[in-house]
């Protein structure tokens, strides 16, 4: 039920019995050793495969978010919170013509979530609709289960760390980092964000055992099938 493996055709038979959508946010910066694309690899694969049994179609992820804190970092690209505002109520504007009505947003990036105000602003003239704005990686069940493997887990750092966010050949430091300070991070420009973090990493161990990582994954799948099932009544 992806769409970029459907005709528009298949979505037309679609929206005769079901008017659900599901739409992965992610965003292309830095993340260490780790892929450019990690925010967006992982939303759209939480919402692929939590939505596969219930044959709700995934659209291609908004592989752009808002970043301007790693904006010194080469291969980020950071859009303004009105160019991102516009982009989602233009999204749910052009589904809603075509007679989608329940819509989840799949969450993978944190600096994303001016477009949550933006999708509820929406809500307020499409009374006939509704929107859930789901940080998977955050979710209750998901972070409780990261906490429960190691509570110090951050951006760029094993928590991000799976089979499919890796690059081949690219070897990972063994060491736990220290966590930077956050509250610092947020007072300074993205000069300053890049002296004080280095590689990217906000702080933890870099890499934990595939089996941890699989057990987070299958909890944030489960949580974020419920909410497809059952979240929109």
């Amino acid at each position: 039920m992806k769409i970029a493996e459907m005709s528009w055709f298949q979505v037309e038979d679609y929206l005769k019995s079901d008017d659900r959508a599901i739409i992965p946010l992610g965003s292309t910066e830095q993340h260490a050793y780790l892929s450019n694309a990690v925010d967006t690899i992982l939303s759209e694969r939480i919402a692929v495969e939590a939505a596969a049994p219930l044959n709700v179609p995934v659209f291609p992820p908004l592989a752009f978010g808002i970043t301007p804190y790693f904006a010194n970092y080469p291969g980020t690209i950071s859009l303004r919170m009105e160019t991102y505002s516009r982009i989602i109520t233009d999204i749910l504007d052009s589904l809603h013509n075509t007679g989608f009505r329940r819509f989840l947003f799949v969450n993978g990036h944190g600096g994303n979530n001016p477009g949550q105000t933006a999708a509820l602003e929406w809500l307020n003239s499409h009374s006939d609709s509704r929107v859930r704005w789901h940080n998977w990686w955050n979710a209750p069940k998901t972070f409780s289960k990261v906490q429960e493997i190691d509570p110090v887990a951050s951006h760029a750092s094993w928590m991000e760390n799976f089979p499919w966010t890796r690059l081949p050949n690219v070897g990972m430091p063994s060491h736990q980092k220290p966590m930077a300070d956050l509250d610092k991070l947020k007072t300074i420009g993205a000069a300053g964000v890049k002296e004080m973090l280095g590689d990217g990493n906000f702080g933890g161990f870099y890499q934990r055992p595939d089996d941890e990582m699989q057990a987070i994954w299958h909890v944030a799948i489960t949580e974020t099938r419920a909410l497809i099932e059952d979240g929109w009544a």
